[in-house]
């Protein structure tokens, strides 16, 4: 990827729309947009302020040829100039806040690359700003995080990232490690000399505490995750359970088919929504029995596929009837997976209740004290019970209780990868000094669980770490 060229993409989603923008970046940025633009005021584009909007019209030629060079109006338009290195970019940016027309913006984009510009590959913006400083390889995904946000948490982790805050811990933790390895290195180069260095003891605890900083992030990795990219749920059960009723009374809409005749859900019915700040996708499925047909049959195999393929189950059982053998071979099957267990129609008499699900999971759990499964009663009729649904969900699938806003945790694999390297190289460091092994073979470790810390925020970085980096922006991005 070249950075001494100038690159311009639409900056806005594609459609009809009251603004569309149209991004250009690169040392000609502004030579080159000035020459489809006629500034209201008169002066030239390279003269007028930064960071500041003028009014203008957009003009192209009607035919790209030497004969004819009339220039026609296309658009009116604002541009605004922000000069490197104060842009997103760290380089010279020109954008053009057009009309939100598909026509104008690709009109506008063929003119920018006939006067010099290419247009951008998809995450180029933002590679650049990484490229020149202007952000680390953690606030460059939080961009993306930010953009792709679906509840106010996940928004709110990623513009924590976006701000620095888990970069800022990577750095501290590489800081001590620098130091650390300053010391190993120096005792090396200076055997000889009546210096004295880090101390074995004092070298122990600063690796122990740099590996157990690390262990700390690892266990955000699963929270962070799930914040960020959500969690498939399946709600299961037999027929005429209240699953689509479920369905219906959380989404607050009638979007599941409800009737009295078991069997009128025949095929996974999906929608998603935020439970106290996690997106959960729901796949309401078809009652788990015996096939009467064909059709049946087949919604019967997919309810099972979710069932298999879901992160978490919503297991739905009639309370107002006793348990049957099906059901508890439900509750068998999915003690490997999070779980909530539905006691529905709490508002009819009860035959079962929380007490006798707990007494039926210590019998056929080794595990007394379940973590990953939670109980509750609701009536979806009457709407009774779901608050406490939703912080069993929560409860279940979060591993701590986010209450801290200032929290730093990790959200992706590969901010996981390089922290479970890192902690290996500190482990194998510790080894080598247990095992009396000399400073060099000690430096080893530590400079490798450097580069590996480095490698989060793009202080060592390869073209293949950026290129998995920004494969998921779009253009314009």
């Amino acid at each position: 990827m070249l950075l001494d060229d100038t690159i311009c993409a639409i900056a806005t989603p594609i459609g009809e729309g009251g603004i569309g923008i149209v991004r250009v970046s690169g040392p000609e940025a502004l030579a080159v947009t000035s020459k489809i633009l006629s500034l209201r005021c008169g002066d030239p584009l390279e003269a007028i302020r930064s960071h500041q909007l003028y009014l203008a019209d957009v003009k192209v030629f009607a035919q790209d040829s030497q004969q004819d060079r009339t220039s026609i109006k296309i658009d009116e338009a604002l541009v605004v100039v922000m000069r490197a290195p104060r842009s997103y970019t760290g380089e010279d940016v020109a954008e053009l806040h057009c009309h939100g027309g598909s026509l104008i913006l690709t009109t506008v984009c063929d003119a920018l690359v006939r006067y010099g510009a290419r247009l951008a590959e998809p995450g180029e913006f933002t590679r650049r700003a990484f490229l020149h400083g202007r952000l680390d390889l953690t606030q460059a995904e939080a961009v993306l995080d930010t953009i792709r946000a679906t509840t106010t948490t996940s928004l709110h982790v990623a513009q924590q990232q976006l701000q620095g805050a888990l970069a800022e811990k990577i750095d501290k933790m590489r800081d001590e490690l620098i130091h650390v390895l300053a010391h190993l290195e120096a005792g090396l180069d200076f055997v000889e000399e009546d210096i004295s260095f880090l101390g074995q003891d004092e070298l122990k605890h600063v690796l122990q505490s740099q590996q157990a900083e690390i262990a700390a992030l690892l266990k955000t990795a699963d929270d962070g995750r799930i914040i960020r990219e959500g969690v498939m749920t399946a709600i299961v059960g037999k027929p005429n359970v209240g699953k689509s009723s479920l369905l219906n009374t959380l989404l607050a809409t009638n979007r599941a088919i409800v009737s009295a005749i078991p069997g009128t859900t025949r095929d996974v019915v999906e929608e998603s929504m935020s439970i106290h700040g996690i997106l959960v996708r729901l796949q309401d499925t078809a009652g788990i029995r015996e096939a009467g047909d064909s059709v049946e049959e087949e919604g019967i195999r997919r309810s099972t596929e979710a069932f298999n393929q879901a992160e978490l189950l919503l297991l739905v059982f009639d309370a107002s009837q006793h348990f049957s053998q099906e059901d508890l071979r439900l509750l068998r099957s999915s003690g490997q997976k999070k779980r909530v267990i539905v006691l529905n129609k709490s508002d009819l008499p009860g035959r079962v209740s929380q007490e006798d699900v707990l007494v039926i999971l210590r019998e056929s759990s080794a595990n007394e004290h379940e973590p990953r499964t939670r109980v509750v009663s609701i009536s979806a009729k009457t709407r009774s019970g779901l608050e406490q649904l939703c912080e069993a969900v929560r409860d279940v699938l979060l591993s701590r209780q986010l209450e801290s806003r200032d929290a730093v945790m990790i959200t992706r694999l590969r901010h996981k990868q390089a922290l479970l390297s890192a902690e290996e190289a500190i482990h194998h460091s510790l080894l080598a000094i247990e095992q009396g092994l000399s400073a060099d073979c000690v430096a080893v470790d530590v400079r490798a669980s450097l580069n590996f810390l480095g490698e989060i925020t793009g202080s060592v970085s390869t073209d293949d770490i950026l290129d998995r980096v920004f494969a998921e922006f779009c253009i314009g991005k």
